[in-house]
């Protein structure tokens, strides 16, 4: 099967097979060695020396986390949305008692820095910035570096979701001042979900120190706890671990540059194709994620029909478009375990499927 959804992603064989091992004590010597080892690879991959912490939850819930760990009710937050995931984390905040001002912008659209410039300086009550790298809602990836310097012009907490660009587009956590940093172990890690990951600057510590939203589960104090003893506050999900540790070896293998390199030229070769056979991207390609490649659907086009033919009759399963781009786009994902070989079968499929899916 050629699964090019955004995630979860195809895994390699080799992180299947460690996931197939027998449990080992969550409490136990074993495991502490595990997490230990993980979370440093996990640091060298965020390009941070802040604190890394491994949740068993899904990206969401790792959104909920930076929110809860940082923020108290009433606290005023800058919500900067282009896509169905930044106003996400926007609800998640107001669902716990933010005071959440959304600078939103046309899906497909990037943010605008100097919007945020403006947004920030009309209001200096304003304390943390709510910000997503790479929507994969539009397949467009926001200036995260220039947003972060604008927020850190203004001494502001940046909370970032990069649940599906980091670790496969170039996101440099303590160079670009990034507070709280959340991504999920089913995107570009290649293992299965079942863990977010979030580092935590020192700022997002200081913030935590005052942070009077309730929290328990997602308590980043207990987390810190739990990792000196080479534990989690609550039940892991081992076998994500064992996975973890395949994949993240796999990847320090290739090297970062070299990750993010082949992404690149894999999503080139994704718009290329697209383009050559008369198909639109949704963004303009100066934005275009290097993760997923958002396509309009052409005049007549049934998107739902396409999308089954494609999974029934060959195999390929690709994503639809959400909230109102529903039956509007659709979406290929490509990043992780992906290669170009793996994106020119994918597009040869769609240009041959495309006119049997027309109404």
């Amino acid at each position: 099967m050629q699964l090019r959804i955004p995630g979860p992603t195809p895994c390699p064989p080799e992180v299947l097979q460690a996931m197939s091992r027998q449990m080992i004590n969550h409490r136990g010597k074993e495991f502490g060695e595990l997490i230990h080892s993980v979370t440093a690879k996990l640091k060298d991959l965020f390009q941070t020396k802040n604190d890394v912490f491994l949740l068993t939850a899904s990206g969401t819930g790792g959104m909920e986390a930076a929110i809860v760990n940082t923020l108290s009710s009433g606290d005023r937050v800058l919500a900067v949305s282009n896509g169905f995931f930044g106003e996400r984390f926007a609800d998640i905040a107001e669902c716990y008692g933010a005071e959440v001002k959304r600078l939103s912008f046309e899906w497909g659209e990037p943010v605008d820095p100097e919007a945020v410039r403006q947004a920030l300086k009309a209001d200096p009550e304003i304390k943390a910035v709510l910000v997503t790298h790479n929507e994969t809602s539009t397949g467009v990836t926001n200036d995260l570096g220039s947003i972060s310097t604008i927020a850190k012009g203004f001494d502001k907490l940046i909370l970032v979701d990069a649940i599906s660009g980091l670790g496969s587009i170039d996101l440099p956590v303590d160079a670009w001042q990034c507070d709280v940093v959340i991504t999920a172990s089913q995107k570009g890690w290649m293992v299965p979900p079942g863990l977010a990951m979030v580092s935590v600057s020192d700022k997002a510590w200081q913030a935590h120190a005052e942070a009077k939203m309730p929290r328990y589960y997602w308590d980043f104090t207990k987390a810190r706890s739990y990792l000196e003893k080479g534990q989690t506050p609550w039940t892991p999900s081992v076998p994500t671990f064992f996975g973890l540790a395949v994949s993240l070896d796999m990847m320090l293998t290739e090297g970062l540059p070299n990750i993010f390199a082949r992404h690149a030229r894999v999503a080139s070769l994704a718009r290329s194709r697209a383009k050559s056979n008369g198909l639109s991207l949704f963004p303009d390609e100066k934005y275009a994620s290097n993760t997923v490649t958002a396509i309009k659907a052409p005049e007549r086009l049934n998107v739902a029909k396409l999308l089954q033919i494609l999974r029934d009759e060959h195999d390929v399963v690709l994503a639809g478009g959400q909230g109102n781009l529903s039956g509007k786009i659709f979406r290929i994902g490509h990043l992780g375990w992906v290669t170009e070989d793996d994106i020119k079968e994918v597009l040869e499929i769609i240009t041959k499927v495309l006119p049997r899916a027309r109404s």
